[in-house]
């Protein structure tokens, strides 16, 4: 077991014997001693019983940043529980981009009062982020960026971020944009503290770097950072307007619930399926995708029900039956985990589709010959009777 899955299990458990005891303050202190993504995985794995009774020993100051690392679900339902003064407390100072997946989980009407409750500029960053779907570019950037105009010296834009008392997370570039906050360029950090202070801007910047647009599907944003080892990464409109920027822990985000999405529907399930989630909550979800394969089950026992002479002559074939569901899907579930995982990685697509259909079923055909031509052999020596 990795160090740090073990120290959470230790932690969990120990947190899980105080509980037990009623030592409450002893919990809270530990709790609130953790960093946030750590208490929203102790959430996470804790049953429900032991959820409400952690999350109410939470300090408000952090509350904010333990939702943000929740799934969807959980979000839900801890939030479900609170009023528009509530959420707007504990999301202040929070990204846009995580607030924006917090308030999308809460009623209209809850919605629009914690907005109301903002001032005009954090309103409107806010509503900016709103209009573009989680899934896309826009749903994705945060508005929290520093700009600057190419005319400037690298000292004048040095004495600009001093007057800033901190920087955006995760900025590696300075966004260069002209009077229409049109995207030009970027101007590296590292180049800015290296470079002549006398020199522009305009000489120093990067302008080969194409911007992403504000509807790219998140899971070509994830493709375009892992190709280009970006950090972050500017937004722009249709207008080449610069919007936001998006950063790498976002599309760590993305990647994250792509291979959960992939992983799960194999299953039938969803990539927000809860561990813990109570039985009647889960049963339902699981029941759809047993049904569906109860009526495959059928469409088998029909097939086998017009070979029930032969099957009565020869006994065998009986014993043998098993054997040929086994190998039939174990050769399904390696086609789906290779197609699943080419989709994922934005590997399959209509140029290549049928070549693909033909090498699957090439490789089955190859692979049905070779082992049924094993089983007839073993078949043959164990029931002696070629």
């Amino acid at each position: 077991m990795p160090q740090n899955i073990a120290k959470s299990q230790e932690t969990l458990d120990r947190l899980t014997l105080a509980l037990d005891s009623g030592a409450f303050v002893d919990v809270q202190r530990m709790l609130n001693g953790m960093p946030p993504a750590d208490i929203a995985h102790l959430l996470e794995s804790s049953p429900p019983k032991f959820r409400n009774i952690l999350w109410k020993l939470i300090d408000v100051d952090i509350e904010g940043e333990v939702l943000g690392e929740l799934p969807d679900d959980l979000q839900a339902h801890f939030l479900s529980r609170m009023d528009a003064a509530e959420v707007a407390t504990i999301t202040e100072g929070l990204e846009d981009d995580d607030i924006a997946d917090i308030l999308q989980q809460l009623p209209d009407r809850i919605t629009w009062e914690v907005l109301n409750s903002m001032d005009h500029q954090d309103r409107a960053r806010l509503e900016q982020v709103m209009l573009y779907p989680d899934d896309v570019a826009g749903g994705l950037m945060n508005t929290d960026t520093i700009t600057i105009r190419a005319r400037l010296t690298l000292d004048v834009v040095l004495r600009y971020l001093r007057r800033h008392e901190d920087l955006p997370p995760m900025t590696d570039n300075l966004i260069v944009v002209n009077r229409s906050d049109q995207f030009i360029g970027l101007l590296p950090l590292r180049t800015l503290l290296v470079s002549d202070p006398a020199t522009t801007v305009r000489e120093m910047m990067v302008t080969d770097v194409n911007p992403i647009p504000v509807d790219t599907p998140d899971d070509e944003v994830a493709r375009l950072f892992e190709r280009n080892d970006w950090v972050s990464a500017p937004v722009v409109d249709e207008g080449g307007r610069l919007l936001g920027r998006i950063t790498i822990d976002d599309v760590v985000d993305v990647i994250r619930e792509d291979a959960d999405h992939s992983f799960m529907s194999m299953a039938g399930l969803d990539e927000e399926e809860d561990t813990f989630a109570p039985f009647a909550k889960a049963a339902p979800r699981r029941a759809v995708w047993l049904g569906i394969n109860l009526i495959t089950a059928f469409i088998a026992a029909a097939a086998i029900n017009m070979f029930q002479d032969t099957i009565d002559k020869v006994v065998a074939l009986a014993v043998l039956m098993p054997i040929v569901a086994s190998m039939g899907g174990i050769a399904g579930t390696q086609t789906l985990t290779v197609l699943v995982r080419g989709i994922a990685m934005g590997q399959v697509g209509h140029n290549n589709q049928n070549w693909l259909l033909v090498r699957e079923v090439t490789i089955g055909v190859l692979n049905g010959f070779l082992w049924a031509a094993v089983v007839a052999v073993a078949a043959s020596l164990w029931f002696a009777d070629w």
